[in-house]
């Protein structure tokens, strides 16, 4: 069936089957530990260290306020999601409130978003299994995870669900256990962190922002790094059995998972070591486990972050996929992207995608330190990127209900459209810090020549099918609850 193809609901297994083809292979329980697991990455378990150097304690508040921005934009997705869920919703979104050229390029980019960051994090998994075995070589190990992340996500949405649900949990418990072992050390005062650990330790050293407040707000490019693939959620949505129940669950938990994966974490942490024994390269989680002296704790985090690294990857497969397929349903990708297998997975686009972040497997011979914060740094435009299509589809969305034109969510934001303004404008301050930053600045560079590469590919489109610049009554219909 193509996603344009309506199930009417009679058929065998129509219970399981979207409006798009797709199964709902998606229960409750998985969907909200991919809500968890994407508000939980390699952001926060390693890229935490540098910027606590940089802020100090600030950077408990920096974290905070973006997390505040995300629920915003979470928000302004679950209004759009409830009121036609489908999958690759970013694309479709803008497609239908910006014009069919910003749901091509949201879609697109959305897409090399995840094939950049699945390079990054096949090779940041490779690193961490040469913990324990260095004499493996780290492109044999790429290879493997990419090769068995592949096979799972071709066979079905469920065991895709299935594997991020255990990778989330992984993560999950070692956070809590993290939290739990550092008020204890606060409370009690044991082990070898008893004695200097305080509360105190948050401004006792130059204060709360030790750098200054300059400095604090320089590190919220990689604070936003640590929120991507917060959005998943909005992609399972053609894929969940009830969405109407489960996405508006997952995004209203998101403020607490915040407050106490991010901000309650790096608090207790802060608490318990004090800043300045942090530093670039080495993951906070690692140093608290050194100083509280936990037998094994090193190889215990290197393991919970090879999770955080693989569940990264296995999600760019899943969203890659799905990505491809809906621009091919929209005439712009080859329409064979559209094909669903018998397992109603995307296999061609997944195949095509994987093969693309295979190069990050080859790029394991060559690519140095610099290299992999670039990748990042990509990453995290088009990250930003996405953000803003979601937030100005809402802003335009709202204008349509409010006009009579469209009819209402079942899941309003609060506030209306408020609150999508006031994060497209911190996004487009988060993006002038970006282009202020020598490091990080490349990056723009990088999405100009995507956004001349994609201009072009726009152009050739047009040219061969003059019907594609039309703007289009959406093909998905809301999906049956």
């Amino acid at each position: 069936m193509t996603s344009a193809q309506v199930d009417t609901g009679t058929g065998p297994g129509s219970e399981k089957t979207s409006e798009e083809g797709y199964e709902r292979g998606l229960g409750s329980r998985q969907v909200q530990m991919i809500a968890i697991g994407g508000a939980i990455g390699v952001g926060l378990f390693l890229n935490a260290g540098a910027n606590i150097a940089k802020a100090g304690p600030s950077l408990i508040l920096m974290y905070a306020v973006a997390g505040v921005i995300i629920f915003f934009i979470m928000r302004a997705l679950g209004e759009l999601l409830l009121y036609r869920p489908v999958s690759g919703s970013f694309a479709e979104y803008s497609r239908e409130f910006l014009g069919p050229f910003f749901g091509y390029f949201t879609g697109w980019t959305y897409w090399l978003l995840w094939v950049v960051t699945g390079m990054a994090e096949l090779t940041a998994a490779a690193i961490y299994v040469n913990y324990w075995f260095p004499a493996v070589p780290q492109w044999t190990t790429a290879l493997v995870f990419l090769v068995v992340l592949f096979v799972a996500n071709l066979i079905s949405v469920k065991l895709f669900g299935e594997i991020e649900f255990w990778f989330s949990m992984i993560k999950v418990t070692a956070l809590i256990g993290m939290i739990v072992i550092g008020l204890g050390v606060l409370t009690f005062g044991f082990s070898a962190a008893g004695d200097t650990a305080a509360v105190s330790n948050l401004w006792a050293f130059d204060g709360f922002f030790p750098k200054g407040i300059g400095s604090s707000l320089m590190t919220l490019q990689g604070v936003m790094f640590a929120y991507l693939a917060v959005e998943l959620v909005g992609v399972t949505a053609g894929e969940s059995e009830n969405p109407e129940k489960t996405l508006p669950k997952a995004i209203n938990t998101l403020p607490w998972r915040i407050g106490l994966f991010y901000v309650g974490a790096l608090t207790v942490i802060l608490c318990v070591v004090k800043w300045t024994e942090f530093a670039a390269g080495v993951s906070p989680f690692v140093k608290a486990f050194a100083v509280i002296g936990i037998p094994a704790g090193a190889g215990i985090v290197n393991f919970v972050v090879l999770t955080a690294a693989l569940s990264s990857c296995n999600s760019g497969m899943y969203s890659t996929g799905r990505m491809l397929r809906t621009l091919a349903d929209s005439g712009e990708a080859p329409q064979a992207f559209n094909k669903l297998s018998v397992t109603r997975t995307p296999a061609l686009a997944i195949t095509v995608s994987v093969l693309f972040m295979g190069i990050g497997v080859v790029l394991n011979y060559v690519v140095p330190e610099k290299a992999f914060e670039y990748v990042v740094s990509v990453a995290t435009a088009a990250g930003i990127w996405t953000w803003l299509m979601i937030l100005v589809s809402h802003v335009r969305y709202r204008r349509e209900v409010v006009a009579g034109r469209l009819p209402a969510s079942s899941f309003p934001a609060p506030g209306g459209s408020v609150g999508s303004w006031i994060a497209i404008v911190f996004l487009l301050f988060v993006t002038c810090l970006i282009a202020y930053d020598p490091d990080s600045r490349v990056c723009l560079y990088v999405m100009a020549g995507w956004a001349a590469a994609l201009g072009i590919g726009w152009a050739v489109l047009k040219t061969r099918n003059p019907e594609i610049a039309d703007r289009r009554d959406p093909e998905f219909e809301k999906a049956a609850g």
